[in-house]
């Protein structure tokens, strides 16, 4: 385990601020405390006392900034903790080098300015969080598992990385479908999809969407066949995944011929004519994978605006759309309103190759 901070640690490019005396303090109080985990003749190692050692030593050198070092000692109160089969306690030790690792990348950052930081700091957290995670799993506890990946993404997120955040967000949304927590899961999921968006990759927060309205929709069925009433966070989580959806598919227009069944399904939901000719609203020719119809639990005025925008795409009609954007500005979120700003603009110059 303390090979996952090595480049973080006494010595390396990344170090902050030298406690405790400086470089050679630090290294001969961690060399004192190791030196009592060494097996002697007749004589067991206090490995107890030891990590109570590290843990202040630790707490010492985090109170004076030195957060590389710090992270060194709660890798190695973690080996203790191992030494111990105590579990939690390794966990607990791993999940907080994550943290000072992480911490440091977000220092080195705001202190010198540095766009990439030097990236080991972030392999390191990732090591540990991944280390912690998979002992969570081992006690059966997939809740506390999606912590480490959750405060990764949130970390990677805040340094400007939204792409790199995508795939512990997604480790967390499983681990917490697996928790049976799915107001948790599509929060993650959602949170994906605006990482995706961050990074421009609208056809991966499109997929990330679509997972997230399907496990809506199972967590809407499971409230009624429990006898609950219907609706509420899962219906909120509906109608945001498919008005993002629609405007998603509206910026990618995929051909016919690469459209998949769930996405032209969406689509036919906001066709003026009816599959049978008639002039309908789409309410009945939507429903997929056990969802309602979106004209159920979308605002009325929304859901005609829809109608009206995809039209309009359809027609190419720029002038339609600009005069749209305008009614529809108020009633979607700042990041569904600049979706439909770059479906307007796609429209009006478009891209060739698509975005």
């Amino acid at each position: 385990m303390l090979s996952a901070g090595s480049g973080s640690g006494p010595g390396g490019p990344g170090g902050s601020g030298l406690g405790l005396g400086g470089d050679g303090d630090f290294l001969s109080r961690y060399r004192l405390v190791s030196a009592k985990l060494r097996r002697r003749f007749l004589r067991k190692p206090n490995v107890a006392e030891a990590a109570e050692q590290f843990a202040a030593l630790a707490r010492e050198l985090r109170a004076q900034e030195s957060l590389p070092y710090a992270a060194w000692c709660q890798l190695a109160v973690a080996r203790c903790a191992q030494s111990l089969f105590n579990g939690p306690a390794e966990a607990a030790a791993l999940a907080e080098a994550a943290r000072l690792f992480l911490r440091q990348e977000r220092d080195l950052r705001q202190r010198l300015g540095l766009r990439g930081g030097f990236g080991e700091h972030v392999a390191a957290a990732q090591s540990c969080g991944a280390f912690a995670a998979r002992l969570h799993l081992e006690r059966g506890q997939p809740a506390l598992a999606a912590g480490p990946c959750l405060e990764l993404a949130a970390a990677l997120r805040d340094t400007g990385q939204p792409a790199r955040a995508a795939a512990p967000l997604q480790r967390a949304a499983e681990l917490l479908t697996a928790a049976r927590l799915p107001l948790q899961a599509l929060h993650c999921l959602a949170e994906r999809a605006s990482c995706l968006l961050l990074a421009r990759d609208y056809a991966g927060a499109l997929a990330t969407l679509t997972r997230a309205q399907a496990l809506a929709g199972a967590g809407l069925g499971g409230a009624a066949g429990a006898g609950a009433a219907p609706g509420g966070a899962f219906l909120d989580v509906l109608a945001r995944c498919e008005v993002s959806r629609v405007l998603l598919l509206l910026l990618l227009q995929p051909p016919p011929a690469k459209l998949l069944p769930e996405h032209a399904r969406t689509l036919e939901q906001y066709c003026w004519e009816a599959p049978d000719g008639g002039t309908g609203t789409g309410s009945g020719s939507g429903t997929s994978g056990g969802l309602p119809p979106a004209a159920s639990y979308l605002p009325a005025e929304l859901f005609l605006l829809l109608q009206s925008a995809v039209l309009a795409c359809q027609e190419k009609d720029a002038e339609a759309l600009k005069a749209l954007q305008a009614e529809l500005w108020p009633l979607l979120s700042a990041e569904q309103n600049h979706l439909l700003h770059l479906v307007l603009q796609e429209m009006l110059s478009p891209a060739g190759q698509g975005l």
